[in-house]
């Protein structure tokens, strides 16, 4: 398999991809980490910075960075699938507000961990930039800060922006306002995830990567090579998970596309913005997302790809040139100066995470050892690295203000059998795109996505 052809980002990685030797054999450790992204990296960072004497032992069935990890927008943000008034009816107010402290934090502490470890990624922390192109998006921006306020966020956090300030930083068409918050850093998302795992193994931990795990169960993972025996067990595999014996229903993997451009000239970038490299998307149903990277190009993706029977995952699903013409004509619409075709020179996908609640959760049984973090819903870069240092302290039997975050151990009920889990997540999105085009013709807020949206406990 040639890794380049991943994603855009894969394919600028500063190294080779050259696969790390797999599990030789049966072999012991105190602790086994199932998946080589973020999650079971970030795992293993801060388990091994906390106790160096413990012997951890990572399985990639590809290469770290496979998943998603290698392949995502680029938002290390404070964004959690759970929104602010569903986490404070659950949990009540001060620990829905912890819930969004705690996110918030940890965008700075990836971006101290870049900066130790020496990890060259684009780190650049120039906000979000959500605008508004209708009546009906700019209702939704205002009713954001309002919500936002009312559960205990400042201007600092997240402010309103009027047409031109919100031109002065996303110069897109049709602007009328927006939306503006700090709380997120531009990343090469790649390069991140491979040099967060040449420092987990500075710290002593070691990779096994070419090395499927075929089955999990307490005190071992199983491999076609070889068990590994362990007290701790970590499951780490995102939209990945379905293909584990007994997880068939615990998310369902939902495909995300991106495209991205060619570098673009300074004369270009003088009319779109994004000056501070700022991550942007805009107050539609059908989630978009986008960042300047480094290197001048717009990366840019959305959902639209649909959910595939039976929660299968393959490489065939990461192209969906529908798809992919899709993102173009949207990504031409919001910057007309791009001209009438789009300059793409890479598209790629791959499946994230989705909980049957859109509820993130991590824990650890204590009774059988299997530990678990994700259900991320696409805004794992940050929620990750929190999970990594929560688990980190679960393992450790260590109590701490993050051991008490309303996500830990929290139980997701399974998705439904098939077909309805089909029937159910593809029908969604169909309403969602429904949604935005009945807002463009009638210019008022969709009541079909309110509701959806109320479905689904947000």
């Amino acid at each position: 398999m040639r890794y380049q052809e991943l994603s855009y980002w894969l394919s600028t990685v500063d190294e080779p991809l050259t696969p790390r030797p797999p599990l030789p054999g049966d072999t012991d450790a105190d602790v086994v980490i199932v998946g080589a992204g973020y999650t079971g990296l970030w795992t293993a960072y801060y388990l091994a910075g906390a106790d160096p004497s413990l012997r951890i032992v990572v399985l990639e069935q590809e290469i770290a960075g496979y998943g998603a990890s290698g392949r995502n927008g680029g938002w290390c943000s404070a964004l959690f699938p759970t929104s602010l008034p569903a986490l404070t009816r659950r949990h009540g107010r001060d620990r829905a507000l912890a819930m969004q402290r705690a996110m918030q934090e940890t965008v700075r502490e990836v971006g101290r961990v870049v900066a130790a470890e020496g990890i060259d990624c684009d780190w650049q922390p120039g906000g979000t930039v959500v605008l508004a192109r209708s009546a009906a998006q700019l209702d939704r921006a205002r009713a954001a800060v309002a919500e936002a306020r009312e559960h205990g966020l400042a201007d600092e956090d997240l402010v309103l922006l009027d047409a031109a300030e919100a031109t002065a930083r996303c110069a897109a068409d049709g602007v009328r306002g927006g939306t503006y918050t700090p709380h997120c850093a531009a990343v090469h998302p790649a390069r991140l995830v491979r040099g967060l795992a040449r420092a987990v193994e500075r710290r002593g931990v070691t990779i096994f990567e070419r090395t499927p795990v075929t089955a999990l169960r307490p005190g071992v993972a199983v491999t076609p090579a070889g068990v590994v025996r362990a007290p701790v067990v970590v499951r780490a595999t995102e939209g990945f998970t379905p293909a584990l014996p007994g997880q068939r229903r615990t998310v369902a993997p939902v495909y995300s596309l991106m495209i991205a451009t060619e570098p673009l000239p300074e004369s270009t970038w003088a009319r779109i913005g994004l000056a501070e490299r700022e991550t942007f998307s805009d107050h539609r149903h059908v989630i978009i997302y986008g960042q300047r990277t480094a290197d001048g190009r717009l990366a840019f993706g959305g959902r639209g790809a649909p959910y595939h029977f039976g929660s299968r995952v393959a490489p065939g699903y990461d192209r969906e040139p529908r798809v992919f013409a899709a993102l173009g004509r949207v990504l031409g619409e919001l910057f007309p100066v791009l001209g009438p075709d789009v300059p793409v020179t890479h598209t790629w996908g791959g499946p994230l995470g989705v909980a049957r609640d859109w509820a993130a959760s991590v824990g650890l049984d204590r009774r059988t050892g299997l530990a678990w973090a994700g259900g991320y819903v696409g805004d794992g870069v940050g929620t990750s690295n929190l999970a990594g240092r929560t688990l980190a302290d679960l393992i450790r039997g260590a109590e701490s203000d993050l051991t008490t975050l309303p996500w830990v151990n929290h139980r997701s009920p399974r998705w439904e059998p098939e077909p309805l889990r089909w029937l159910a997540v593809n029908a969604g999105l169909k309403l969602m795109f429904s949604a935005d085009q009945a807002e463009l013709r009638s210019g008022r807020p969709s009541r079909r996505a309110a509701t959806f949206s109320h479905l689904l406990g947000h």
